[in-house]
């Protein structure tokens, strides 16, 4: 009973805000959710994949990689074997430092064939998606803004589709893999939705955030505080120095979705506090 309590505290929690109307996806999902998605990530010893990379102005922006890389780093704390899948520039960006699964396909022919043979490869025990468009209805891609942005994707989600174990996805907007889980929800809502599904969705005011939220059960689980190992600065400020941007203002800044790096390092401690590795003020 504590655990479904606690997550449903961290679902109210990461949609506070409803910056993007997330409430909305939010009553459409079964309470719970990130419990049953930190579930599936729980003492896996083998390949777990996390994509992540939203195409803004020929770069990549903050929202996404944060995510993955807090959850790639937390992950192989606990014994298993991470890979990032992304495209360029940011599998470029990320190459020296993490285990990189490059994506390159760009039709959707041509991205069934590379999910196929990397998911015999790699034999993965979970899939995460984490800010990674989705295909909508019509085939295309598109942002927040509404703009058809088909030509700059790689595509990711046949390794949601054609994967045979667990897959998660985490989304801010609507337009993410994983909302095909509430589509007739999201037909209120101003944005051209995806269509993509997956086993379970979880919804965040900001994408990087709901990476936190599985992050604090692995953490409560396993007896080690992993969320204050996160620090958002250094890691908007590594993704900075290699070129990322605000998905919303499209600048270089150490920010995510338009909110200063204290937005998300607030985030942290309030989970922290839930999950007791952070003692309450006096």
């Amino acid at each position: 009973m504590y655990e479904q309590q606690l997550s449903e505290s961290i679902e109210q929690l990461l949609v506070s805000r409803n910056l993007r109307h997330m409430t909305v996806a939010q009553a459409a999902l079964q309470p719970g959710y990130y419990l049953r998605a930190a579930r599936h990530l729980r003492d896996i010893t083998g390949a777990v994949i996390i994509g992540t990379g939203f195409p803004v102005l020929g770069t990549f922006e903050t929202d996404g990689p944060v995510g993955a890389i807090a959850l790639y780093q937390a992950l192989e704390t606990l014994g298993a074997r991470p890979y990032i899948a992304c495209g360029a520039p940011l599998s470029h960006a990320l190459a020296t430092d993490y285990r990189i699964l490059p994506l390159t396909a760009r039709n959707q022919e041509a991205a069934y064939r590379e999910a196929t043979t990397q998911l015999l490869a790699l034999q993965p025990q979970a899939i995460v998606a984490i800010e990674r468009p989705g295909i909508a209805a019509d085939g295309h891609y598109y942002n927040m803004r509404g703009e058809d942005i088909t030509a700059h994707c790689f595509y990711f989600d046949p390794f949601i589709s054609q994967a045979n174990c667990p897959t998660i996805a985490i989304g801010d907007g609507g337009n993410e893999i994983g909302m095909g889980n509430i589509a007739r929800t999201l037909t209120d809502l101003d944005i051209t939705a995806s269509i993509t599904c997956c086993n379970e969705l979880l919804v965040a005011d900001v994408s990087n955030w709901g990476a936190y939220g599985l992050i604090a059960f692995l953490g409560l689980w396993s007896q080690q505080d992993l969320l204050a190992k996160i620090s958002p600065e250094e890691l908007l400020q590594y993704l900075s120095d290699r070129g990322s941007v605000d998905g919303v203002t499209r600048e270089n800044t150490l920010t995510e979705d338009g909110l200063p790096l204290f937005e998300g390092a607030n985030i942290i401690e309030q989970l922290r506090m839930l999950t007791h590795f952070l003692p309450l003020a006096i």
